[in-house]
């Protein structure tokens, strides 16, 4: 899929999917992710098992994040280049947001 299609498919993104895509920076299995993006949200945001390997199929499918090895049945993921490029613009949508509203801070 072009980098066109997957920015008009990802952008916005949901929270779920920008912090599985920064969480994945760096190498990870499922249950990891589930708990470092607890401890990034402060509990704000818990994952369910359903959710993050639904989004970790999807992402995996679209080019997003790549499986890298399997070590007792968990299965490890990191980002993928076309990935950073989806999460970088993400990360642009959000800051313009952020310098719209500053003012009301």
């Amino acid at each position: 899929m072009s980098i066109k299609k997957l920015l008009k498919k990802y952008i916005p993104m949901t929270e779920t999917m920008f912090y599985i895509l920064f969480s994945l920076q760096q190498e990870r299995h499922g249950y990891a992710l589930m708990k470092y993006v607890e401890l990034l949200t402060k509990g704000r945001i818990i994952l369910g098992a359903g959710t993050i390997y639904q989004s970790l199929g999807k992402l995996e499918r679209d080019g997003l994040i790549m499986h890298t090895k399997e070590i007792d049945r968990k299965k490890f993921y990191i980002i993928t280049d076309t990935g950073k490029q989806v999460l970088l613009e993400e990360v642009h949508r959000i800051e313009e947001i952020y310098h719209t509203v500053e003012g009301l801070l």
